[in-house]
């Protein structure tokens, strides 16, 4: 089943992503048209950013389809890390765009140049905006839910192309009515410091990923879920770890269940558990789960009522947090809860 919905899934992201490309080559050519018109540095940079976004639209492309192939001998774990690779690319690219249109604004600060058929030029971008955000939005959505980096950072790159695009039919307008020509490099710089800044957030997400760093929201979900749904079994969880390759949740952990607990037993628990989170975040979740045996010192913990060979009365019962369910340590009733 895991196979069927890795497979099923990239292929949804690969044609969303084709899509993606084609499109950004689209509004490629009508910000050209636009600021062939206009002559303005601000649509300019609009335009190289769509250059930025038809590269990094090729590079998510390629990415998703090595990510998607199936593991062999030499990728054990898959090909999903290609995504983060990509993502890297696409936010380092979107800050060398955001220095270049800088350097072009600040230019035209000290050089400005007349700006011709406004009117025209700001219908044409005003359409590539429109586009961009829908575009954004779906390849936003649907990178989430199949849980793709690379495609959610295409999205984001579409929906920063359009706030930056607004900004600058914004600073047209005023052009067109003051008759303020250095209002175009101004809009040009501050609309280059926010893309940067998007950039530097994606890069920084593609690291976070390729390093494992661990994702705090996928963890906090994951404990809460754990905690509401807590079988009178599962006497501990500790060595808890999440790592995500491509759209899959690797999830390791050590679970304390009673000691008399055959191995058919302590895979019916181990089993609950996997069923218990594939219910929230999908099929797509791999489990490497070690069975621990408890000992006398649980007993103050355990929440089993019906435990004939308990040796401590029941004292009170930990709620797994960040700080005591990570950590690969078994918890006794002196452990901080």
């Amino acid at each position: 089943m895991l196979t069927i919905f890795f497979v099923d899934k990239g292929k949804q992201n690969i044609r969303l992503q084709f899509w993606i490309v084609v499109i950004a080559m689209v509004l490629f050519s009508i910000k050209i048209l636009a600021w062939y018109l206009t002559r303005s540095v601000a649509i300019l940079t609009d335009a190289l950013e769509s250059i930025v976004n038809v590269i990094a639209g090729f590079v998510g492309l390629y990415s998703l389809s090595i990510a998607y192939k199936p593991r062999d001998l030499n990728h054990p774990y898959g090909h999903g890390k290609a995504e983060f690779l990509s993502a890297a690319i696409e936010g380092t690219l979107i800050m060398l765009a955001g220095i270049f249109i800088i350097y072009e604004a600040v230019y035209h600060i000290f050089y400005p140049q007349e700006l011709l058929q406004l009117t025209k030029g700001i219908y044409l971008v005003a359409i590539s905006a429109v586009i961009n955000f829908i575009v954004g939005f779906i390849a936003i959505r649907k990178g989430r839910v199949n849980r793709s980096d690379a495609l959610e950072a295409s999205g984001q790159h579409l929906q920063s192309d359009t706030y930056s695009t607004l900004a600058i039919i914004v600073g047209l307008l005023l052009i067109y009515f003051t008759g303020i020509q250095q209002v175009d490099s101004i809009v040009a710089i501050i609309m280059s410091l926010v893309i940067m800044f998007i950039g530097y957030r994606i890069a920084r997400k593609s690291v976070a990923g390729i390093m494992d760093e661990a994702d705090d929201i996928i963890l906090v979900k994951l404990i809460d879920q754990l905690n509401h749904n807590r079988q009178q079994n599962w006497i501990d969880i500790h060595n808890l770890r999440v790592i995500k390759f491509g759209n899959i949740l690797h999830i390791d952990c050590h679970m304390t269940v009673p000691w008399f607990f055959n191995v058919r037993e302590a895979h019916a628990e181990v089993d609950m558990l996997r069923k218990l989170i594939e219910k929230e975040f999908g099929p797509a979740v791999e489990f490497f789960v070690h069975a621990d045996d408890c000992t006398p010192h649980c007993c103050p913990i355990c929440i089993k009522k019906d435990c004939k060979v308990r040796q401590h009365p029941f004292t009170k019962r930990i709620e797994w947090k960040m700080e005591n369910i990570i950590p690969n340590k078994k918890h006794d009733s002196s452990t901080p809860g």
